[in-house]
């Protein structure tokens, strides 16, 4: 049995689930896709127990992110289980500077495959570590936003924050 620790942080975006193993964020997700998150945890840990506990220094390097401060994310230690393919794409989204966005073929040559495209995506969309791995930064071809497992809203919202404005599709 696996322990981890849960904080329901207030957000512009909505409430956000964060959850901890030890002192590396595990899963950030949105309240309406917590089912979503719960069924990642699973088959990550297989059983695991959640204690509700606040995370100070995660708040505010939320607050901060959510004022303007959009490197504030940058330094937070992540612990991210995956495919070798999947840990490879989470690590090249944090290297999408904030306020710039990638399309999905600029995010499978970063990973050295550019025909991966819909792999790109697919490992794009099991991201746990939403906000913090910023798969809200991955965009379309043809420069539209398109799906985001936190909503197209809310993706929106986040790159408004980071100072961008994209047509949803």
């Amino acid at each position: 049995m696996t322990d981890l620790t849960i904080d329901h942080i207030e957000s512009p975006v909505g409430r956000i689930f964060a959850v901890s193993h030890g002192t590396r964020i595990c899963a950030l997700d949105f309240e309406s896709y917590e089912e979503r998150m719960h069924r990642l945890l699973s088959k990550r840990y297989g059983d695991y127990t959640l204690t509700k506990q606040k995370n100070p220094s995660l708040r505010c390097k939320l607050e901060s992110y959510f004022s303007g401060r959009t490197d504030s994310l940058d330094d937070i230690d992540v612990e991210m289980q995956g495919t070798p393919f999947q840990v490879k794409v989470w690590q090249a989204l944090r290297t999408i500077p904030a306020g710039q966005t990638w399309t999905y073929a600029q995010l499978a040559r970063a990973v050295g495959n550019e025909k991966a495209v819909r792999a790109v995506g697919t490992a794009n969309g099991q991201n746990p570590v939403a906000i913090i791995v910023p798969c809200h930064r991955v965009i379309g071809s043809d420069g539209t936003l398109t799906g985001y497992a936190g909503g197209v809203e809310r993706k929106q919202r986040l790159l408004e924050l980071e100072g961008l404005s994209l047509p949803a599709r």
